[in-house]
Parts: structure tokens; sequence; C-alpha cells
């Protein structure tokens, strides 16, 4: 059978060694600054009802998921997201926790969708959730640890900026614009192609979908020709619904100034995200440049648990996926070395195996890495692989060193040689 028969599938990794200490190095730090700032971790099935899914983002999202009838002719699908499977889990257990819960999650996604630079169809993301706190402080805290990942791994405020914004400020400007109230979704919809599509074109669609008259829809779309902070308060900031989301909003930014991640924020309307999915402060976080997806997005959403069966906890988070990251670290050549590395290799020379089996043991045992020749190998065959592994050091058992009860140990760095004892392994006259 040929072999391509069985290559990968499109849209899907391997990872060998190097890919995947690539993998582990972004796991590990989502998970040291997710223990930082006081998030458990939880996991769940990669498999759910498909109705999870249906009634979180509605029945068009069917075609974006990998999903069949299983032999219990159950309507599954492979997870495309986490929140929903934290909503059903919550929904079973939260009213016996103490709030808030601060859950973490690094999952595999799936979805059924056309392959594009830092889009894949499976990738492991870190999910990162609030739930019982309705105040600005978790939205704060939420996109705090957002950032802090990111600093972690090495990125700067001159590498990522989050673009934040409201619904309920967006929600407050499109009212004092004339947009009626079962027309805001709409509206937002065209917000959320703004910067995509032509100014004429947002208009029309201001005018057809969203009920505006022309000049109104020409005043909505004056909102972004300045959309800062001070122009908003300006226009309409004496809007008592404005007022309050303004204030609101101001907690937020200072909240975040005081955490120390002021610098990374950019304040900016067009910031809309799922439609039907968030319900307050949104933010999604991009390079810098501009030249890739959003690295990270996430926001407020008050009503999903209530969705689905849960009480009604209002809730924020966000999702980080590896793909597009692992992107960006690699544009900036901020991508650790994953290069084979062992702390010890031990070279054997002459019929010294047991001993050298022992030394093996106890260096394991006291929590080092080793390795060694597998086989009966010349000296200088063993100090190849010995470089072929990335042995930091060798200890060199030889018959004479051996009767001694020493071997002596290279530093493959520099080459420096010294004296160890084999009952203690520590280096003659101290380290």
């Amino acid at each position: 059978m040929a072999a391509n028969e069985f290559s990968r599938l499109p849209g899907f990794r391997d990872f060998p060694p190097e890919e995947f200490a690539l993998r582990n190095h972004l796991f590990e730090a989502w998970r040291r600054v997710s223990v930082r700032y006081g998030f458990q971790q939880y996991d769940g099935p990669p498999l759910e009802a498909l109705e999870l899914y249906v009634e979180k983002s509605g029945s068009e999202i069917v075609d974006q998921l990998y999903n069949f009838t299983d032999k219990g002719d159950r309507e599954v699908a492979m997870r495309p997201e986490m929140t929903p499977s934290l909503a059903r889990i919550l929904g079973e257990r939260s009213r016996a926790m103490p709030k808030p819960i601060r859950w973490f999650a690094i999952p595999q996604l799936f979805r059924y969708e056309r392959q594009q630079r830092g889009r894949l169809r499976e990738h492991f993301q870190w999910n990162v959730d609030i739930v019982g706190e309705g105040g600005v402080a978790a939205d704060a805290e939420v996109l705090a640890v957002a950032l802090d990942g990111l600093r972690e791994v090495g990125l700067g405020p001159n590498d990522v900026r989050a673009r934040v914004s409201d619904r309920r400020l967006l929600a407050a400007l499109m009212r004092s614009a004339g947009v009626a109230d079962d027309r805001l979704l709409a509206a937002f919809s065209v917000v959320d192609k703004i910067e995509r599509e032509e100014r004429d074109r947002s208009r029309d669609r201001l005018v057809a979908e969203a009920g505006l008259t022309a000049e109104a829809a020409e005043s909505i779309l004056g909102l972004f020709d300045d959309p800062g902070l001070d122009a908003v308060r300006a226009r309409f900031g004496d809007r008592e619904e404005v007022a309050e989301a303004l204030e609101r909003f101001d907690d937020y930014l200072a909240t975040l100034q005081a955490l120390g991640f002021g610098d990374f924020v950019d304040f900016d309307l067009t910031i809309v995200r799922g439609l039907a999915y968030y319900t307050g402060i949104v933010f999604e976080v991009f390079d810098a440049r501009g030249e890739l997806r959003a690295v990270c997005g996430g926001g407020r959403y008050d009503r999903l648990l209530e969705l689905v069966g849960g009480e009604p906890l209002p809730a924020v988070g966000f999702g980080m996926g590896d793909v597009v990251l692992t992107e960006l670290l690699k544009d900036l050549d901020r991508l650790p070395e994953t290069g084979r590395s062992v702390d010890w290799f031990v070279v054997v020379i002459g019929d010294l195996r047991d001993r050298a089996l022992d030394v093996a043991r106890r260096l394991r045992e006291r929590g080092d890495s080793v390795a060694y020749a597998l086989r009966s190998q010349a000296v200088r065959k063993q100090f190849k692989a010995a470089e072929s592994e990335g042995a930091r050091r060798v200890i060199v058992l030889a018959p004479d060193e051996v009767a001694r009860g020493e071997a002596v140990v290279r530093d493959m760095a520099t080459g420096d040689e010294r004296p160890i004892r084999l009952d203690t392994l520590e280096f003659v006259g101290g380290s």
C-alpha cells in the first residue's frame, strides 16, 4: 500500500518532539499565569451533543462542525469551542459552588473551515473564565490574565495591542443616533465589518438592515471617524445611558492601568465580537503590525449559563489559540530553542556496563535526565551520541578511575573535565 494513502488530514498537525516542545512552551506559560491569578484547571469531553452548539450559536454553525450521528443514534459534534461545555458543566453544579468561580482550560478544538494562515481545522486554546461576578473588576482581571500570558512568552505592548469596547456603550450610542432596540444586532453586524467594507457599503447596510435613513446611517458612521473616548464623551456624554456606560468603562481602564497593563490597551468601538453571545465589555488582541488574525478574544457573556439550563450567573472570559500565537512568535523570532537535551550522558570504557546502569539509575532518581548507548560502542561513537542527544555533561566510566571510586565528568560546552565520586555522585573537592 502506498505511503501517501495515509497522509495527514488537511488542516491537522503532527507534533514530533520539536513541535511538541513548542506546544508545551505555550501550555506551561498559560498554566503558570493561570495559577498565579488563582484559577483552577478543568476539562471536558471532546465530543458533545450537537444541540449544545446550536443553542449557543444557531443552526448555521452546523456547517462549520465535525458532526455525525453516533451508534446510539445521538447527534454529536467534536467541540469547536469550550465555553458551551463550561456552561454545561457549571449548569450541573454551580449552585453549590462559592463565587466567583475562576476556571481555565487548554482544550483541543475542531472546526471544519477553510484553511488559511493562523487558522487550521484543529487547534489548542487557552480558555480563562470568571463566573459569578458582574463588576468590571472581573472584566479587567480576565484581560490582565490574557496580557500577562502574552508577556510570559516574551511579548510586550509594542508587539501586541488589546482593542477594547463595550457593547452596552455601543448600544447606548446607537440608540442616541436613532437605532431601534430590535435593530441593534443588525447595526452591530455592520459595525463588526466596518473596517473591511467600503463606507458606502456600510451606509447602505445600515439603511437596509438596521432600518435607518441615509442621514442617520451617516451619523452612526461618523462615530468611527474619531472613535476615541474623549470624542464619544464630547458628543454623547450628556446622555444618561451613555454617561453610565462611560463611567463603567473608565473604571475598567483604571483597573487595567493599576494592574500594569494600561500600555497594552486601545479603545476601539469597532470591536463587537459574537453578535448574539456577548453582553458587555469585549476585547480582541492583535499583533501590533496588524498582519495576523486576532491572537485572542473575549468579553462578558451574562446569559449563556441560563441558556443551557443553569442558574443566571454573570460571566466573562477569553480564548487564545496556539496557531496564531505561534505564527506571531515565529515572525518576531521569539520561539524558544527546542533541540534535544539531557543533563548527562554516560560513556562506558571496558566491561563496566552494570556500573554505568547504576550511575544512570541514581542520577535519574535525583531528578536528572540521563542517556547512554544501548549497545556496546567505541568511545568516539559514544561521545558523538552524547553530542546528538544535546548532553550538557558526559560522565566517563573507565577502569582505572572506577577502581578508585571515581569517574571523569566533561562539561560539553567548555570541555572542562573534573573527577566525581561514584558513591555520592558529588564532585571531588565540592562544586
